[in-house]
């Protein structure tokens, strides 16, 4: 058993491969959060519910009395508002009568084996019963009738555990949702360095690290979608704590829309944190008997440092979070023709790109953004989702025909959530996108949103891509999001529901995307916003690779995937080599390499030397695959550390091989490069490419190699393969 109930002192434990989180049932049948951490086996909790109260006039439940207990500091497992806590609060419901006040307290409770899904959202999943338990903890609010049931699942291989609520109105009125968040969780301490993910479009996921400090900080997003601005994943580092020690909690939030991550430090030098969906703009109302599910919040704890906190994530996403076919299957290595021809392209000139791709070994040839409608630029057409006939004469059959015939396979690019106002379909349906009324909805990229919260919005637009994914030999689909949503409003919810839009709206994306996987499971699907701008765990459930930014430049790449790499895995990260010119092509390869890897470049124009270099990186694709892949990835330099050099390292599962990267950013005259490895097995022997030479696992640990002659250009870079 993972989780166990002590029924005497009405204590839980649940316990993951190396951790444990303790949850207590006190007095008036508070639920408190006394533990999480390192695995433990016993639970002497008695006095961990008691801090000192002595804050700003804290206040005491008159049954229980001032005996040091007050919901003001005490670690309430999900803390809400205006029942004497008053730190940032995880859940707010309103009543019928416009109070919301709300206090839940402990009813039941069910422990089962496997995992839920949760309905109309991407979920963890387990991939036998056997694999995960869950907690269901039913909480009820005696005044308003909102009953909350708490989820958790921790899972048997791996030290994760996910969170999530339902809250159910069982009273005969109308309540009102006004915060709902996925996950809290409580510290003794606020001795922690908070981790985020910020950036912007061409530069996404930067890491960012900062003390805790008293009072509430965070990070969240407003835009529609989560973002390029934070990323929902943030951790806390002890202070001090480095890529290889120290302790770390990370979380994760499975969500697509707006989303807020919160800390408070109280005088106490405790902190609460929360992670879920904004309230800024956000209600949800509860009829009788009606149901609210939030997204859930996956959580991971080590001791073993900030790397070992990323490589739990990789193995515990590859494992329970990426889907289909996919999964397990080797993926195509693809070119795109966006950086190739952007929107001037035809029949000849593709068939002509995969005739030389061919040639250099790749695999499928993809035709981004340009072939529906009447596109030639970006100022029309999203939303007329079929062939430019005049572009691509006969339709998409003989460009595929043709393809094919060269010996690749084909792929195509739509982006369905949005909506050009030069459209046939915003003619026909000029209430279809997002705005409200009485005001001009602001436009980017020459384009509003789609409001795909509405079911008839879906529908049409499902019909016109199952027609073309239906009758065509399309093996990848590229979903796209170019812009924010504003002027945020859909003109079927009444005034009474307004603040529902932002979740409705990234249900019916799920909902959509859901029917495009489960309705053509051999299509790979890659996700994509302006590049990074969705890199969330809830896409990767529908699309197993995320384009990671639309900066190809390789060293400007190297910050991208380090942040990335943070809490997703390499398999999950799409990176491509470019036709830029900040380096020579063995970089651009080398730094590609890391992530899903394939080309962004017109194959005609290729120097035949760089036609050599490419074909040689294909070849190293191919041989490195799985263990890319499949492997763990060590971050040996960081370039958010060092401003000269980048490194990495991914170890296979069995530590019989390993791949070693090194990019010099900028040379530096005056400074050696000694290397040691990590995460080998000490007693193996390794044979390196470099030299030929075997050196053992603690060898290459703990003195390592000197690399000095070879870190010595701008822009150079290289690869070293042991085994």
């Amino acid at each position: 058993m993972s989780i166990f109930y002590d029924e005497k002192n009405r204590l839980f434990r649940l316990d993951t491969s190396k951790t444990s989180y303790v949850i207590g049932i006190y007095q008036e049948n508070y639920l408190l959060n006394f533990y999480y951490g390192k695995k433990i086996s016993d639970m002497h909790f008695e006095n961990f519910c008691k801090r000192n109260p002595s804050a700003s006039f804290s206040l005491a439940n008159p049954v229980i009395g001032e005996n040091g207990f007050t919901p003001d500091t005490a670690p309430i497992e999900y803390g809400c508002n205006g029942a004497a806590d008053f730190r940032i609060s995880a859940l707010a419901v309103r009543n019928y009568n416009g109070d919301n006040v709300t206090d839940i307290r402990y009813l039941s409770h069910r422990i089962f084996k496997g995992k839920k899904s949760i309905p109309q959202m991407p979920t963890t999943y387990a991939n036998s019963d056997d694999e995960a338990e869950t907690l269901e903890i039913d909480a009820i609010d005696s005044v308003t009738g909102a009953l909350v049931t708490l989820s958790y699942t921790v899972f048997e291989n791996h030290p994760v555990m996910t969170k999530s609520v339902k809250i159910k109105n069982t009273s005969d009125k109308t309540m009102f949702v006004e915060r709902a968040f996925s996950g809290c969780y409580d510290f003794n301490s606020m001795d922690f360095d908070m981790l985020t993910l910020w950036g912007r479009h061409d530069k996404e996921r930067n890491l960012c690290r900062r003390p805790l400090a008293h009072g509430v900080q965070g990070i969240e997003s407003k835009r529609g979608v989560s973002g390029h601005s934070q990323n929902p994943f943030v951790a806390f580092a002890k202070a001090g704590a480095t890529e290889d020690y120290g302790e770390v909690y990370a979380f994760n939030l499975v969500y697509s829309g707006n989303f807020s991550a919160l800390a408070e430090c109280d005088h106490n030098c405790s902190t609460r944190f929360i992670m879920g969906i904004n309230p800024s703009d956000f209600e949800w109302t509860l009829a009788p008997n009606e149901e609210f599910y939030t997204p859930e919040v996956v959580s991971v704890y080590t001791p073993d440092g900030i790397g070992e906190m990323s490589r739990i994530f990789h193995r515990f996403y590859n494992n329970n979070l990426v889907r289909g076919k996919y999964k397990t299957e080797k993926r195509p290595l693809l070119i795109n023709s966006w950086e190739a021809a952007y929107f001037d392209f035809d029949k000849e000139k593709l068939v002509a790109f995969a005739h030389e791709a061919k040639k250099l070994g790749v695999e499928m040839l993809v035709m981004d953004d340009g072939w529906f409608g009447k596109r030639n630029d970006d100022t029309n057409s999203l939303g007329d989702w079929f062939v430019n006939e005049e572009k691509l004469i006969g339709g998409l059959k003989p460009l595929i025909d043709g393809v094919n015939a060269e010996g690749l396979k084909f792929g195509i690019w739509y982006e369905p959530e949005m909506i050009s106002p030069d459209s046939e379909l915003f003619r026909a349906h000029p209430d279809w996108h997002v705005h409200v009324d009485n005001r001009t909805p602001m436009l980017g990229r020459h384009q509003y949103v789609l409001d795909v919260s509405r079911e008839d919005v879906r529908e049409n637009i499902w019909n016109q891509m199952y027609k073309v994914l239906s009758e065509n030999k399309i093996d990848y689909v590229k979903w796209d999001f170019n812009r924010n949503i504003s002027d945020a409003g859909s003109a079927l919810l009444p005034p009474e529901r307004k603040k529902e839009f932002f979740h409705r709206f990234i249900l019916g994306t799920y909902d959509l995307m859901n029917r495009l996987v489960t309705t053509f499971p051999d299509i790979l699907f890659e996700g994509c916003s302006g590049g990074g701008g969705r890199f969330d765990p809830a896409m990767l459930s529908f699309s197993p690779q995320i384009w990671t930014s639309d900066n190809t430049d390789p060293i400007q790449r190297l910050y991208i995937q380090f942040g990335t790499s943070m809490c997703y895995p390499a398999s999950t990260q799409g990176a491509h080599v470019s036709a830029c010119e900040r380096t020579g092509y063995e970089t651009k390869g080398n730094v590609a390499m890391w992530g899903t890897f394939g080309y962004e470049l017109d194959p005609i124009k290729l120097k035949e030397e760089d036609k050599e270099i490419i074909k040689q990186q294909i070849a190293d694709y191919h041989k490195y695959y799985w263990l890319i892949r499949k492997g763990d990835l060590y971050r040996i330099i960081s370039p958010f550390d060092d401003s000269y050099y980048a490194a990495w390292q991914i170890v296979a599962e069995d530590k019989q091989s390993f791949l070693f990267t090194f990019v010099c950013m900028r040379r530096c005259s005056h400074r050696t490069c000694f290397i040691k490895f990590k995460g080998l097995d000490p007693n193996k022997m390794y044979k390196c490419s470099l030299d030929g030479e075997s050196y053992s696992g603690e060898f290459l640990m703990n003195v390592g190699m000197n690399f000095t002659e070879m870190a010595n250009r701008d822009g150079k870079s290289f690869t070293v393969y042991f085994e």
